[in-house]
């Protein structure tokens, strides 16, 4: 039986079963399992594929059961989801293939009764492949099936940009991301790891956005690239390089990063700082700051103090202390929706709205930890107003010690980068 096929399943019913994110899940399987490269891309293409169409390839696959697919076993599910995103997905895998393997790895998975079931849904499917064509209306629901978003998702971002500019985003939104790496000037430059990086057969080329990012095409095992594993670099998106810059700390700053976890943005601070200063690397979660204390030690920064604090008290515990504040604030994560395959799935329009509120609760909180002449710089990896200028402009409003120096979003299907957004703060009294 084909394991690459089995360790697909396993992790799309953990993702629907168990609440697992795809992207964690299918990184803890490669560790695990000895893929070839070829069955590693093999593998993340299943994976990410059905995670991704969601309820557009439930859709499909409700067009060939005779009850409603709410009453079919989850286990059964992730193998239809899997041998069916091959066949309407997939064109280099014969449907023969993969309604044979899918019937085996169902005796596997599920029990030999349950084969049959899938057998004759999956061969129903291959007889009528236009049964379960997308309607080619132009109507939003339409749109939501075709390109793998949730309606009302779709329907936001038709409000927020008009409905030209949301088929762009939408259509950005399914395709394949590209590996960022951010060279650590402390140790190396980004000479030097492009030039290892053509010897590790990895094709690559320089940012324009960051100085110190590098865009990779296609790689292997990450796991085998030395230079990585050595802290002479760090995967981090172009765009989230650029909220440091923004931030410009100097070496002997004292800088608080209100919301560090995964500590990606952290540790580029400590680089632009030439190690030399104090930053407090504040989360509400200990394994997390465990992450940041483990990426720090490896990129050789001694200056990251990673605490325990909820960013809404920051303000009380350290006023008026901080030379720079960075808010990288909790969001929807909707500007990078192409990179996490399942999220578009699990937010809900009703946790946008609650955001907002602990946005400006954080925000709020920072600025009071920041020096007279200070500077804050708030950021989301979200593209709506409502998490992003509005927030700001309510901060403004009601804090009028402060002035909004510059503003900006990179759109995804704009700039081709993960959608980001900030603002960057300066306490003048």
């Amino acid at each position: 039986m084909d394991k690459v096929r089995l360790a697909a399943t396993k992790i799309l019913f953990d993702v629907a079963k168990k609440g697992a994110w795809a992207n964690v899940a299918l990184a803890q399987t490669l560790r695990q399992e000895k893929f070839s490269d070829i069955d590693r891309k093999f593998c993340t293409e299943l994976v990410y594929g059905a995670v991704k169409s969601g309820a557009s390839l439930d859709w499909k696959i409700s067009k060939y059961l005779t009850r409603p697919i709410s009453k079919v076993d989850e286990k059964i599910l992730a193998v239809l989801r899997v041998g069916m995103y091959q066949i309407f997905f997939l064109d280099r895998v014969p449907n023969s293939a993969a309604v044979n393997e899918s019937v085996e790895l169902t005796k596997k998975f599920c029990g030999i009764g349950a084969s049959k079931f899938v057998n004759g849904v999956m061969r129903s499917a291959v007889r009528d492949l236009h049964k379960s064509d997308f309607p080619t209306d132009e109507d939003l629901k339409s749109l939501a099936l075709r390109t793998f978003h949730p309606l009302w998702l779709v329907k936001l971002f038709a409000d927020e940009f008009g409905l030209e500019a949301a088929r762009k985003l939408l259509d950005f939104d399914n395709t394949n991301p590209p590996l960022c790496l951010r060279v650590n000037r402390l140790k190396t430059t980004r000479e030097e790891i492009l030039s290892a990086l053509k010897k590790f057969g990895m094709q690559a080329e320089e940012s324009a956005l960051a100085p110190e990012g590098i865009i990779c095409g296609g790689h292997g095992a990450l796991d085998k690239f030395q230079p990585l594993r050595d802290g002479l670099c760090q995967v981090q998106d172009e765009s989230s390089m650029t909220a440091a810059h923004l931030l410009n700390p100097q070496p002997e700053d004292f800088v608080i990063d209100c919301c560090a976890a995964p500590g990606g943005k952290t540790t580029h601070i400590a680089e632009l700082m030439d190690n030399r200063g104090k930053i407090i690397a504040a989360d509400i979660y200990d394994t997390k700051l465990e992450h940041i204390a483990q990426n720090a030690e490896r990129l050789g920064i001694k200056i990251i103090s990673p605490q325990l604090i909820d960013a809404r008290e920051l303000g009380d515990k350290f006023p008026n202390q901080a030379d720079k504040v960075l808010v990288d604030a909790p969001c929807s994560g909707l500007g990078v929706l192409r990179r996490k395959a399942d999220m578009r799935w699990k937010k809900s329009h009703e946790e946008l709205k609650e955001l907002s509120q602990l946005q400006f609760e954080i925000l709020s909180s920072a600025a009071k930890t920041l020096k007279v002449g200070g500077t804050l710089v708030y950021s989301t990896c979200t593209i709506i107003r409502r998490e992003n200028e509005n927030v700001v402009e309510k901060f403004l409003a009601e804090h009028n010690g402060f002035e909004l120096i510059e503003m900006k979003t990179l759109l995804p299907h704009v700039t081709n980068t993960d959608g980001f957004f900030s603002a960057k703060l300066v306490r003048i009294k």
